[in-house]
């Protein structure tokens, strides 16, 4: 019977809530995302191929160290930026560096390297500007580290 009543109690606050939101006619906002939004990354190819030992050079920056790489073998993605964050979990098994763009406006280069325990190395990245339409992920392709362009709101909600 207890069980009942409250039962009651729910449903009747329940009905009441949505009976009056109905009756003020109020809908509640929705953030549209803006697929408007410029890209950053125009004029770069859509898959970038990126070699390991660049990649691995990022671990050995500290925070405020200014960094230059060549993310690509032919020059044509080269990143520069200031370290802001290094991180190193569970007994380095899991490293994460954090770079803030100074030739791409806004964007941020994230890469982890995880470590099993196997001792094999593998990373995932993203190079992301919040106010872009564009970035970049790092996925692995048949053992090939590639940088794949992506859609903001593909990755990202807002």
């Amino acid at each position: 019977m207890k069980n009942l009543r409250t039962i009651a109690a729910c449903l009747s606050i329940t009905l009441y809530s949505f009976c009056s939101s109905a009756q003020t006619g109020k809908t509640v906002p929705v953030n549209e995302p803006n697929y408007n939004k410029t890209k950053l990354f125009q004029g770069l190819p859509e898959n970038i191929p990126v070699s390991k030992e660049n990649i691995s050079e990022l671990f050995n920056g500290e925070i405020g160290s200014s960094v230059s790489l060549n993310l690509s073998g032919d020059e044509s993605l080269r990143f520069n930026g200031d370290v802001v964050s290094v991180v190193s979990k569970y007994e380095n098994t899991i490293q994460s560096v954090v770079v803030r763009s100074t030739n791409y406006p806004g964007a941020r280069l994230t890469v982890s390297k995880i470590t099993d325990a196997n001792g094999n190395i593998s990373y995932t990245g993203r190079i992301l500007s919040m106010q872009h339409g564009d970035l970049f992920e790092l996925k692995n392709v048949d053992n090939q580290f590639v940088l794949v362009k992506r859609k903001f709101h593909d990755l990202v909600n807002e």
